[in-house]
């Protein structure tokens, strides 16, 4: 159990930066931004198409990341009164 203590802060915020860069990169992937001005801007860019079309990817990647970060929190630090 010590050292589940010692590492879970790192895993706590390493999965606290997955979930800010998927959490970015889902807002820039979403269907409405393809409609706002910067969105019709970005959809002439082949790199933006490629990654656009990974849209549902990113979110495969960013919900098991905030379930553990939240559980490893949750044990970690506990349940705030």
């Amino acid at each position: 159990m010590d050292t589940f203590y010692a590492v879970a802060p790192k895993f706590i915020f390493a999965l606290g930066l997955v979930n800010l860069l998927t959490g970015f990169t889902i807002f820039f992937t979403c269907r409405c931004v393809g409609s706002a001005n910067i969105g019709k801007q970005l959809m002439q860019k082949e790199w933006y198409k490629t990654f656009y079309k990974h849209h549902c990817v990113i979110w495969k990647i960013f919900w098991p990341s905030v379930i553990i970060h939240a559980t490893l929190a949750i044990i970690f630090f506990g349940i705030p009164p």
